[in-house]
């Protein structure tokens, strides 16, 4: 007997329970235009098989703390019909990886800014970085003016 087809359609349950994930995120993933599904007569969902490759990458990104913008799109890129190839996700982990990198230095440096902080007990008010000598930082706008912004890119 052959074993499963790259054409099989799956029920979203059979994917929920390959997958780990709840129906209602599947749902959820295809109103995102992550994952796609076709329809039957009786208008049931069903599901291409490279959907459970689609649905373990967004569980990865998920993990890594990509958002589902980044994920939808890097899933642009490829085409709608066929599962992600290794070249694909080589591709695809190599432009995440770059940006773990990215906020690994940024999160560093903000752990050093906060050692810092605190190892000084804000004593020396005079070169503390988040000092406001009579709130002049005000006109500037809401939070603290003289940290870094945090990207979310």
């Amino acid at each position: 007997m052959p074993g499963p087809a790259p054409t099989d359609l799956l029920t979203a349950g059979e994917v929920a329970r390959r997958t780990g994930v709840a129906i209602s995120a599947l749902h959820f993933y295809e109103r995102e235009g992550l994952i796609s599904a076709s329809r039957t007569a009786g208008n049931q969902r069903r599901y291409a098989r490279h959907v459970l490759r689609r649905v373990s990458i967004i569980q990865v990104a998920k993990r890594m703390g990509i958002p589902l913008t980044e994920v939808a799109d890097e899933f642009a890129r490829l085409p709608a019909d066929r599962m992600p190839s290794t070249r694909d996700w080589e591709r695809i982990s190599r432009h995440w990886r770059g940006r773990l990198e990215a906020r690994r230095r940024e999160l560093e440096r903000m752990e050093r800014e906060l050692t810092g902080c605190i190892g000084c007990g804000c004593l020396s008010l005079s070169t503390c970085r988040v000092f406001n000598p009579g709130d002049a930082l005000a006109a500037d706008g809401p939070g603290p003016r003289r940290l870094p912004e945090i990207s979310a890119d």
